[in-house]
């Protein structure tokens, strides 16, 4: 099985394998790799392993060297010049009065290409605005336009629960978030509750979905009849985490609270 190293370039980016050729490397090390771009600075995150040619995206490029002390001059200057691009660009998307919103603007290592990368609500012809800035800089120009989660995820902030974003903090993929998850969670429908800064439902919604689905399984359904120890009544609300069910008694007309496991469910008559 061939060999390779995880590398990432953005904190809680996405992890790319590079083959590490006769380097023996350890995480935390930074590295100088060849991509389809060019030359790049990257992170090791994941040390040297053997992997199935099934998870490897052809062509698996190499690890040229482990950064020196040029490189972190290199990335220095990278820096620099990025705030300087985008003043620039800003100037130039109000001079032909583009509605865009630059949110990042990134040098590549060898200064091969920049890429500007901004959000927008419908498609914006920014011919005009590529000329401008590639005779300014004189180097290849490439504008990407972005999602609001990726705009949340390169910017970062503070999240509703006053931690930071998990997806500029650790999450290197967005997951797939629905409604249904804070439903089966028992959550306010409220936009504005389950909503992270991006404005679509909050990443955290997946953490406890699966467990909820599982622990659901064993529970009678909204509206179906059981018999308490109280006697017979139909269920109105379900607290998993609890493990308990709240049932409308049908011969005293009240609510009650019983543990899940002291209900009996009803089987279904024969001839329905």
């Amino acid at each position: 099985m061939p060999k390779v190293v995880g590398v990432r370039f953005r904190r809680a980016g996405k992890i790319y394998y590079f083959d590490p050729g006769e380097l023996e490397l350890k995480q935390g090390q930074d590295l100088i790799v060849e991509t389809s771009r060019g030359l790049e600075f990257g992170e090791v995150a994941q040390e040297n392993k053997e992997v199935s040619a099934d998870e490897i995206v052809p062509p698996l490029r190499l690890v040229r060297r482990v950064a020196a002390d040029v490189d972190y001059k290199q990335l220095d200057e990278n820096r620099l010049k990025e705030k300087e691009a985008l003043r620039v660009c800003h100037d130039k998307i109000e001079k032909h009065k583009l509605d865009m919103k630059l949110v990042d603007v990134e040098f590549t290592f060898d200064h091969n290409k920049i890429i500007f990368y901004f959000t927008s609500d419908g498609r914006v012809d920014f011919r005009e605005l590529v000329k401008d800035l590639a005779a300014v800089f004189r180097t290849r120009i490439e504008l990407r336009q972005i999602g609001v989660r990726d705009e949340a995820k390169m910017l970062g902030g503070l999240g509703p629960c006053g931690r930071g974003l998990c997806c500029s903090t650790f999450l290197g993929d967005f997951g797939p978030v629905s409604i249904r998850m804070a439903k089966d969670q028992n959550l306010s429908l409220n936009p504005t509750k389950i909503s992270g800064i991006c404005g679509r439902l909050m990443c955290c919604l997946r953490y406890e979905a699966e467990h909820y689905e599982c622990a659901r399984a064993g529970f009678p359904s909204m509206g179906e009849v059981v018999t308490t120890p109280h006697g017979e009544g139909k269920i109105i609300s379900q607290n998993i985490m609890k493990k308990t069910v709240y049932v409308e008694l049908l011969n005293e007309s009240k609510h009650e609270e019983f543990p899940v496991d002291e209900i009996v469910r009803t089987p279904p008559c024969k001839g329905r």
